[in-house]
């Protein structure tokens, strides 16, 4: 059951740890997933984040490329 996934442990990073693993990067060798809503996505986000808001999330994993790491905010 993909729901499971909600409970695999994962590492927490700040955001300057965030910024430290992004820099160097190309934007296609993680994901930066932003789980608010629409309208705080519209308002402000950070360049190439993909939006899932977190009730949609669970029916929306497929978007998600699991074979990359992904930050999510």
């Amino acid at each position: 059951m993909r729901w499971k996934q909600f409970f695999t442990p994962v590492q927490s990073m700040n955001s300057e740890a965030a910024k430290e693993f992004m820099t160097g990067k190309a934007q296609d060798e993680f994901t930066l997933l932003d789980v608010r809503q629409p309208s705080e996505y519209e308002k402000n986000h950070i360049p190439g984040a993909k939006l899932i808001p977190i009730g949609e999330l669970d029916k929306r994993l497929d978007e998600i490329d699991q074979s990359k790491p992904v930050l999510t905010y």
